[in-house]
């Protein structure tokens, strides 16, 4: 079995100021950009035989930029929902929840177009997507990419380690980032995290 390959989408003007960009479709950043460029070589290195990106222009530019120009759209790559708290960063939300943390205590309710998602709803949804990539890497002797965002993304990885949702927390992932999770003795295992390339 290949190995399963995440891309975080580079720099966004959000991401930059810290705010929660959950489904606001923000472009990337001219960082961003070249943050995504700078992956295509690590991409490259690897026999990619899916491909999947979430359907933001964030994570589809990354996945163009990055050398992989016909990745399937996938609605369960989306980021999660941060309801009402969309737009806004962890600093202002301390300032009337101090000991608020996203992978506890979920999110505020939104409007009902974005009402939201708990850890273990998000988590759910990534047992969702983990199910289609274990399909495509049964069909082929290669990996599977997935151009998705940080926090969906850390989510993703604790629920392949067997982990509950919430430990997503101990994954922290960059901008324009290149993970690798693998398996030793038939268990997956973190093999590559957080790289990005300097030049």
């Amino acid at each position: 079995m290949g190995d399963l390959l995440l891309v975080r989408h580079g720099e966004t003007e959000w991401s930059r100021s810290g705010k929660h960009t959950g489904s606001s479709d923000i472009p990337l950043t001219d960082t961003g950009r070249e943050q995504a460029r700078r992956l295509a070589p690590l991409v490259a290195s690897h026999r990619i035989a899916k491909a999947f990106v979430s359907p933001l222009q964030r994570a589809r530019e990354t996945a163009l930029l990055a050398g992989v120009p016909d990745a399937q759209v996938e609605e369960e790559l989306r980021e999660w929902d941060y309801g009402g708290y969309e737009g806004v960063t962890t600093h202002e939300i301390h300032r009337t929840r101090p000991d608020w943390f996203l992978f506890t205590d979920g999110v505020a309710a939104g409007p009902p177009e974005h009402p939201g998602e708990t850890p273990e709803e998000v988590g759910d949804r990534a047992e969702r997507m983990l199910a289609k990539i274990d399909a495509a890497l049964a069909d082929s002797e290669g990996s599977v990419v997935v151009f998705s965002h940080g926090h969906f993304l850390r989510v993703l990885t604790a629920r392949r380690l067997g982990l509950p949702a919430r430990d997503g927390a101990l994954f922290q992932l960059g901008t324009g980032t290149f993970s690798r999770l693998s398996t030793e003795h038939r268990r997956h295992v973190v093999a590559g995290w957080n790289v990005r390339p300097s030049s």
